[in-house]
């Protein structure tokens, strides 16, 4: 536990952001699955992978995660679109 006030604030505030973080990681995840899920139609499938891309971008704004690992999701994603509107 720290002893200096501005530790201990610092700790507070690092729990709210970690809070949040987790909130959104945890959305994109929900959202992943929720695109693999609904890969049968590919039309449902594009309207959750629009969402999926824009959650990825907000997060990159937010700093939530990095911008390249942002770019690599959305590349596999719209390879993934790619794939199923094939079939």
């Amino acid at each position: 536990m720290p002893n200096i006030p501005s530790a201990v604030k610092r700790m507070r505030s690092d729990a709210k952001k970690r809070e949040k973080n987790q909130a959104v990681l945890s959305e994109l995840k929900s959202l992943n699955k929720k695109l693999v899920h609904v890969a049968q139609d590919p039309a449902k499938a594009k309207t959750v992978a629009e969402e999926l891309i824009s959650d990825y971008d907000r997060a990159v704004v937010r700093g939530v995660i990095p911008r390249g690992r942002a770019d690599r999701k959305k590349s596999r994603i719209a390879a993934f679109l790619a794939k199923i509107k094939k079939k």
